[in-house]
């Protein structure tokens, strides 16, 4: 199993580790439900790892909320 550095994960702009997680576990749902994946990892790995070193390597955003004017 790999190990991705939690200050590769976490974006500058929102530096919040429980969108993090949120972020991760929807990719994950995809992934395991037949999405293809972005990055080029070994077929054996969970697609909860998968969907972290996708954040990790910025391949995978989450939406930015519009503030209520």
């Amino acid at each position: 199993m790999g190990y991705v550095p939690l200050e590769q994960l976490l974006d500058q702009d929102s530096p919040s580790i429980y969108k993090l997680v949120i972020l991760a576990s929807k990719r994950a749902l995809e992934i395991a439900e037949g999405q293809p994946k972005m990055v080029d990892v070994n077929s054996n790995m969970k697609p909860s790892t998968i969907a972290l070193y996708e954040i990790a390597e910025h391949k995978v955003h989450s939406k930015k909320s519009k503030e209520k004017e």
